[in-house]
């Protein structure tokens, strides 16, 4: 495989010699190419650094449509709002029953915030690449892997729109307001707070962006005043100035005391990792960020050294009021033991209830926030119908189309499953996809690294250790093969009453599926119709956004389509973008 320069670099000076390419280069309509590979330069409008970007992206949109909102705040909050859901309530008691003992408990939520690190790392190294578009995993999945094209991105469209819910969080919020109300409820009666919480949240976000940024941000400082005063709480507590807890100190006098499983090991790891899960949410806004890669490396670590304090802190807490025995067996979540234990009264127990309501509503409207941004990607790639859709931020300034595809999506969750099985099982069938894109997400770093090594660019303003990128593959390796491992009560005793490896089987073939349909879509159709298809940026909402759709080009014209467009899908002479009206694909 070749490479060449379209034509040669022109530095703005003299004295500019001697500077990193993509720092001193002028934006323009340079390129290069590494054998099918094209790579153009591309400038945002956040104060990111020029970088190089594999042409079959989505176009880089100069000006965010949705401002330059996203502070060092809002970073971290985003991060905080995400992580803290349920996960820190209601985890501790499985990884307990998973590891066995409260000491190797401990270790594994230590090993959580070593784990996200790494994989923050790696994000981080992406953003550096890439500091001008938003949406994370879809973005750098689509980079590290332009080749089949629209393959990944095609896949991972189809994991973001149709795999991935927040409907748990919003029965959780159900659940919870019904035992503030101390009243138990009907499935449909859960159902229809469910609804009607996520439909709140909904109507937080889809009318102005600053305010639900400035929203998430608030609920973010509650959610993490609730956790320092479990952790405090704890501390006195562990200190035996509680006379309701009598040995507060009996937990840690043989810390290690139990037999851990390999199943029950995979499964308090699953667990760890849904606790963390968040710390990359800021990574879906990138192009709201000024001077992105700073901020995100100074304020996305800061979030994530809060929550491992925090997370610490608060199993000390339980752990030091409630008897593992208790804890391990727990029909409720360990800080309601927790709180029960410690004040005894219905009243501290509903107050809780509150909080864990509040976080439940922070956390969906966290998610809705960077989950919109990431489909908004997945559109303007092009791989999903109607990407003028996905793309436009009218009337309200807000990507309203990601928005409202998920709150449909969710409510069908919501309305047509029953609680049980079905509803573990589409939880758990989210899992195994996304181990799978985080293991390519890991060792993609490699790739990238590379290929620009053969095109001669300079390091990235961030470069992961390798020790840290190792780290992070065999994680999300041993994340990709443990779920095989069978249980030791047999194949039918996992979490749920069938086969445990069922969500596996399903997920690879959901996989395999979107490969058979890229086959047909993108080759054999055009074959036999005698047409290629094509990529053309478009215009939307007057020019405030771009998006790239695909488009049927008949065989014949295919010379003079190729010749009056240049690659990333633009007509020649035409900067802003292409009102291509060929058919869409």
């Amino acid at each position: 495989m070749s490479f060449s320069w379209r034509r040669p670099f022109k530095w703005g000076n003299a004295d500019a010699s001697n500077a990193p390419l993509e720092t001193s280069m002028p934006h323009s309509q340079e390129e290069l190419t590494d054998g099918s590979l094209k790579y153009t330069l591309e400038k945002g409008g956040n104060d990111s650094r020029p970088a190089y970007q594999e042409v079959t992206g989505a176009p880089v949109e100069r000006d965010s449509p949705f401002g330059y909102s996203v502070g060092p705040a809002t970073i971290i909050f985003l991060n905080i709002s995400k992580m803290i859901g349920t996960g820190i309530y209601s985890a501790p008691s499985g990884v307990l029953k998973g590891t066995g003992s409260v000491g190797l408990s401990l270790i594994y939520w230590a090993l959580g915030f070593c784990t996200s690190i790494a994989s923050f790392s790696v994000y981080l190294e992406y953003a550096a690449y890439f500091p001008n578009r938003s949406g994370s995993d879809v973005v750098y999945l689509e980079q590290a892997y332009p080749r089949p094209k629209w393959l990944l991105p095609t896949a991972y469209a189809f994991h973001a729109v149709a795999l991935s819910f927040g409907s748990g969080n919003a029965i959780v919020l159900a659940d919870y307001i019904f035992r503030i109300a101390n009243h138990i409820p009907s499935p449909w009666e859960v159902k229809g707070v469910a609804v009607a919480g996520y439909t709140a949240a909904l109507f937080c976000v889809m009318f102005h962006t600053r305010f639900s940024y400035w929203l998430s941000n608030g609920i973010g400082v509650l959610k993490v005043m609730t956790l320092v005063f479990i952790s405090l709480t704890g501390f006195v507590v562990l200190g035996g100035f509680v006379p309701r807890v009598p040995s507060p100190q009996a937990n840690f006098v043989d810390p290690f005391e139990g037999r851990p499983t390999p199943y029950g090991l995979t499964l308090a790891l699953y667990r760890i990792i849904f606790a963390y899960g968040g710390f990359d949410n800021a990574f879906n806004v990138v192009n709201e960020v000024k001077n992105p890669v700073k901020q995100l490396r100074r304020n996305g670590f800061l979030s994530l050294i809060i929550i491992s304090v925090l997370y610490l802190c608060a199993n000390i807490a339980y752990f030091a009021a409630v008897p593992k025995e208790d804890l391990r067996e727990a029909k409720q979540i360990a800080a309601s033991l927790f709180f029960t234990n410690v004040f005894g009264t219905s009243n501290a127990v509903r107050g809780f209830n509150f909080l864990i309501v509040l976080s439940s509503f922070g956390n969906i409207i966290a998610v809705m926030l960077g989950q919109s941004r990431l489909i908004r990607e997945c559109g303007r790639q092009g791989v999903l119908p109607f990407p003028r859709v996905w793309a436009s931020t009218l009337p309200f300034g807000t990507p309203l189309g990601p928005f409202l595809i998920k709150y449909a999506l969710n409510m069908l969750m919501i309305l047509a499953l029953p609680a049980g099985d079905a509803f573990n099982f589409i939880t758990d069938l989210q899992i195994y996809p996304s181990a799978l894109f985080y293991l390519l997400l890991a060792a993609g770093i490699y790739v990238v690294r590379y290929r620009r090594r053969r095109l001669r660019l300079p390091r990235a303003e961030f470069r992961a250790w390798a020790p840290v990128i190792i780290f992070n593959i065999l994680a999300n390796l041993y994340i990709f093969i443990m779920p095989w491992y069978p249980p030791e009560g047999g194949p039918f005793a996992g979490v749920v009453s069938f086969w445990y490896a069922t969500h596996v089987v399903v997920g690879i073939g959901i996989m395999l599926c979107c490969g058979i349909y890229y086959y047909f879509w993108v080759s054999l159709i055009p074959k036999i119709k005698g047409y290629r298809i094509r990529q053309v940026v478009i215009n939307v909402d007057d020019g405030a956004a771009q998006t790239h759709q695909l488009i049927k080009v008949p065989v014949e014209e295919l010379d003079e389509w190729d010749a009056s467009h240049d690659a990333v899908g633009r007509a020649l002479g035409d900067r802003g973008g292409s009102r291509d009206s060929a058919p869409g694909v």
